[in-house]
């Protein structure tokens, strides 16, 4: 197992990865901590140090597993295409199944298009939705915006994450940094500074293109870092939500949005002894069903759970279920 290291802001950053150091002419170097920050004091070969000081810990309070996957009876593993249970206060990943493959996120490249918004936007702002913005699939889903709309970034965020709204996300873009392009270039940044190294997104919203694509471990990365804001834990626990905003003939507007997820809704039974927080939900032909989640045991303990590539939504809620219930019981 080797180590890719990036340089960021004069920091070297130590990423595990399945892949070598060792270019042409290029003595290898390996570190014996994954996901370790270091400063630099002997700049060495292609910009990696032969002595350094350790600053911190990119890792530390992080769950970091390497290729292998796990195995459970309990857990049925051919019911999607890769999943992770991840019990995040002891930075442990309690099953893995190929979480560095990358794939297709659907819109579960919302909590990063939401994490981005919350932390450059100004949730007070009003967003004229444009034509643009609402230039997505006719098939798409939206939270039933229309060109001209005046809505606060706040209410967008909420039917970007609760209906999953594909309009909403391009006026979010849009507000945030001025273009849908800009936008995503922020998500990328943002994206590799959590150090979601295996994922490139092309849009806001997670309709499948070549170049968008993420995996099991950076989602959990992305949403980790998302559920430190109290915004986004009040975004994903939502059951349901009435938005008011004025349309382009300046008449007011009501829509009631229902959160997307089934656990929420009642219509999928919670394991004993856990406790839905809140996720997101992401369905298209080629990414197939996905589902992002937070809960917590009975004594408060927190858990992400991610499954990917299910077939179907029964087979998603059943492998998701089956992960909660490895939570409940606690291994």
């Amino acid at each position: 197992m080797k180590l890719i290291v990036k340089k960021l802001t004069g920091l070297l950053v130590a990423v595990l990865l399945p892949v070598s150091l060792v270019g042409c002419g290029e003595e290898e170097v390996s570190f014996e901590q994954p996901y370790q920050v270091f400063q630099s004091t002997e700049q060495y070969g292609i910009g990696i140090t032969k002595q350094t000081e350790a600053a911190s810990f990119f890792g530390e309070e992080l769950c970091v597993g390497g290729n292998e996957n796990s195995t459970d009876e309990a857990i049925t593993a051919d019911l999607s295409g890769a999943a992770g249970l991840f019990r995040t206060n002891t930075r442990e990943i309690l099953y893995a199944k190929d979480i560095h493959m990358q794939l297709y996120p659907a819109s579960t490249t919302k909590i990063l298009t939401a994490y981005v918004a919350l932390k450059y936007g100004d949730l007070q702002s009003i967003a004229t939705v444009s034509e643009r913005a609402m230039e997505i699939d006719v098939d798409s889903s939206v939270c039933g915006l229309e060109a001209g709309d005046q809505i606060d970034l706040m209410q967008l965020l909420y039917g970007l994450m609760m209906c999953s709204g594909n309009d909403a996300a391009n006026a979010i873009a849009e507000q945030v940094s001025g273009s849908i392009e800009a936008f995503v270039a922020l998500m990328n940044q943002e994206a590799l500074a959590l150090g979601a190294t295996n994922s490139h997104f092309m849009n806001p919203h997670g309709l499948p293109d070549e170049q968008h694509y993420t995996t099991v471990y950076d989602l959990y990365l992305i949403f980790q870092a998302a559920m430190e804001s109290g915004t986004f834990r009040q975004l994903i626990s939502t059951v349901d939500y009435t938005a008011q905003y004025t349309n382009g003939q300046g008449e007011p507007v009501t829509e009631e949005w229902k959160n997307s997820n089934r656990y929420l809704q009642g219509e999928e039974e919670v394991p004993e002894g856990i406790t839905i927080v809140g996720g997101k939900t992401g369905t298209t032909n080629a990414a197939g069903h996905c589902l992002v989640l937070s809960s917590e045991t009975g004594s408060g303990e927190p858990y992400i759970s991610i499954v990917m590539r299910a077939e179907n939504r029964d087979n998603l809620y059943t492998q998701m279920t089956e992960l909660l219930q490895k939570a409940a019981a606690g291994s």
